[in-house]
């Protein structure tokens, strides 16, 4: 019997009896029922909740959904690098491609899109003068495998690398090949070093073209690089001007030289042709002295005559009812001679002694061949 005289009940008036574990037990499997479609047909309490008829169709819409989760598209200039379980799988080219969600992960990246970038810095050159230089490069993955996987941040890489390979190679660069003439030459050294650091560091980066874009002296010694510019293209240009002048002298100089060769061949050959020629003539002459020393000797006479009254000035005096007088001035001759030495002008006398020379040569030689005739 209860404190208050109520059996079973509370002060409040409620039933305090615990209730029976059978009980307990039959309302938690109506529970279990009514949730999975199960349940009595008299016991209708459970209501809601779906039935195990529509297991299979939301089973089904959980695997479409998995399946179409793993669907997607590669482009053309894309590459899809595959990873299952976190480990390399693979490289899908472009097409619409299907991996396993959740087992299978993924990560497209483009291999034919050229990348820029940009690098400013003050560097150090050998010479120990101080140089803007502003590169600019160009790349794109050539490996996605290593791009994604072998190396944390490969852009971040590739500055690191600019960094360190422009440093190297204008370190060992003089200022002035590094501001005019040696830039090409120093951007092509620059990607060959570039290209050999990305390498070695497995970015699977390829460095396209390496420009540099501009490079000059700090802004506190601008004015002093103009001036040494300005006085290098002076002596660029004095130089040039120089080389025109001697291009164009040079050549005159070589056609005189040729011009001068061969009037000396010219007249070598014009003084040989006559002297076999007076040879010839000589011997023609011989001959015929041979023959008739008389004829020969008047005749060899009267052209010396003709030749020396050709080539003289002549008086020809017309005497009436008498014979004609021919006068030679002689002093006349002799003046005329004589201004002609004056004026360093040669006088040709060969014509008016040649034919007395050759006649005393002919007569030297017929007596020498006389004299030994009679000594035999």
């Amino acid at each position: 019997m209860s404190w208050n005289g109520n059996d079973n009940k509370d002060p409040w008036g409620r039933n305090d009896t615990p209730p029976e574990i059978d009980e307990v037990i039959k309302k938690v499997r109506q529970r279990i029922e009514s949730i999975f479609g199960g349940g009595s047909s008299g016991d209708s309490s459970g209501g809601g909740g779906f039935s195990l008829k529509s297991l299979p169709a939301i089973l089904g819409i959980l695997v479409l959904l998995w399946v179409g989760a793993g669907i997607y598209q590669v482009e053309q200039a894309e590459r899809s690098v595959v990873l299952r379980l976190g480990k390399f799988q693979e490289i899908k080219g472009p097409g619409l491609r299907w991996n396993p969600p959740i087992i299978d992960a993924w990560e497209i990246v483009d291999v034919v899109r050229v990348r820029p970038h940009r690098h400013d810095a003050l560097m150090l050159t050998k010479d120990e003068n101080i140089v803007d230089v502003t590169v600019s490069i160009q790349y794109q993955i050539a490996d996605p495998q290593k791009y994604v996987l072998d190396i944390r941040d490969a852009d971040a890489s590739l500055v690191q690398a600019t960094e360190s390979a422009l440093r190297h190679v204008v370190g060992g660069s003089i200022m002035d090949d590094a501001l005019t003439t040696g830039r090409e030459l120093i951007a092509q050294e620059v990607k060959t070093r570039l290209q050999r650091y990305l390498n070695k560091y497995n970015t699977g980066l390829e460095v396209v073209i390496v420009n540099i874009e501009d490079s000059s002296p700090p802004n506190q010694v601008q004015e002093a690089f103009d001036d040494v510019i300005k006085a290098r293209e002076d002596e660029v240009r004095a130089r040039n001007e120089a080389e025109t002048y001697a291009n164009g002298l040079v050549p005159e100089a070589r056609g005189q030289a040729q011009r001068m060769l061969q009037d000396a061949e010219a007249y070598k050959e014009q003084v040989i042709s006559e002297a076999e020629g007076d040879a010839t003539r000589f011997n023609l002459l011989l001959a015929e002295y041979q023959k008739a020393p008389d004829v020969t000797r008047n005749r060899l006479y009267l052209d010396s005559i003709q030749g020396v009254m050709s080539n003289s000035t002549k008086v020809m005096i017309d005497v009436e009812g008498g014979n004609n007088i021919l006068y030679l001035p002689l002093d006349k001759i002799a003046e005329s001679a004589q201004g002609l030495d004056n004026l360093n002008i040669p006088v040709n006398t060969a014509g008016n002694s040649s034919i007395r020379d050759l006649t005393n040569q002919v007569i030297e030689e017929i007596r020498r061949r006389n004299r030994q005739e009679e000594r035999r």
